[in-house]
């Protein structure tokens, strides 16, 4: 099957899909992007990842390049092109084509580009076998809250928990306290079974998966506190784990040095990602 991509108003090969050497996203980072999971042919979350992206746009004084509608349409024709049952569409906006200067320039249209990618998630040994993360400085800009294509700092991140043989890596900030991963919510299980993730604000995204583990969190009453957590606390959880678009709630055995627990990824843990495997699947509804 041939594979497409979407950029500016038509459908291309793959191949042949790009953009002008002077959009804004390729010289100055100027743009924003969200990642929709699809899971069973179903568009996981679909809603608040537009809602992220208008919030996004809106934050960094850009207009959506097509209605929300429209953006919805695009995605899934191109979706159902390339054949994915399971994956993910990438879906991207910047502001557009214009001469390089750093002021936003006045007439330039914002570009929307679209992509997809095949996943097998059910094939993942993460999900049975647990993960490593290390710990890094976080050295982000301080709108981490917008989810911005500017990932530098997060590709650096990144590249290091690879060298180190690690899934993820967690960022910490100057008080010690872990912010989030490189593509990543971060999150750990007290000795007592509380479930801790950091509060939302500027210092992290706000994670769209996140959300739906909250919701069934609070709908299996499972004791949480939104509130920072440091690395030494981390490294003495009973359990931790990552959760994000293609993460789904991946367990964590393993931070620097580390073990979590047992060294196998932990009952909470287990029963999260099946919950939000039947959320996924449309067996089961947050409300």
């Amino acid at each position: 099957m041939a594979r497409f991509a979407y950029v500016n108003g038509r459908y291309l090969p793959h191949g042949q899909a790009a953009v002008h050497i002077e959009d804004r996203g390729y010289q100055f980072g100027d743009g924003v992007y969200e990642v929709v999971t699809v899971a069973a042919g179903r568009m996981i979350d679909e809603g608040p990842h537009l809602d992220r992206l208008e919030r996004s746009l809106s934050e960094i004084a850009m207009d959506m390049p097509v209605s929300r509608r429209a953006v919805q349409l695009l995605g899934r024709e191109l979706v159902r092109r390339n054949g994915v049952r399971n994956g993910l569409l990438y879906i991207q906006v910047t502001r557009g084509v214009a001469p390089r200067d750093h002021k936003f320039p006045k007439l330039a249209r914002p570009a929307l580009v679209m992509t997809t990618k095949h996943i097998d998630f059910a094939a993942q040994p993460k999900f049975t076998e647990g993960v490593k993360v290390i710990t890094i400085p976080d050295e982000r800009w301080a709108r981490r809250d917008i989810k911005t294509i500017g990932l530098l700092p997060n590709c650096l991140g990144k590249q290091r928990a690879a060298e180190s043989g690690a899934y993820e890596a967690w960022q910490v900030d100057d008080d010690g306290l872990v912010t989030e991963g490189t593509s990543s919510n971060a999150w750990i299980v007290t000795a007592d079974g509380r479930l801790v993730t950091r509060h939302l604000g500027s210092e992290i995204l706000h994670g769209v998966t996140r959300r739906t583990i909250l919701a069934i969190a609070a709908e299996e009453c499972i004791a949480l506190d939104e509130r920072p957590f440091g690395v030494d606390e981390a490294k003495a959880a009973a359990e931790a784990f990552v959760t994000s678009a293609t993460s789904f709630v991946t367990p964590v055995v393993r931070i620097d040095e580390a073990v979590i627990g047992d060294g196998i990824p932990g009952p909470l843990s287990r029963r999260l990602l099946a919950w939000y495997r039947d959320y996924a699947t449309g067996l089961r509804d947050t409300g």
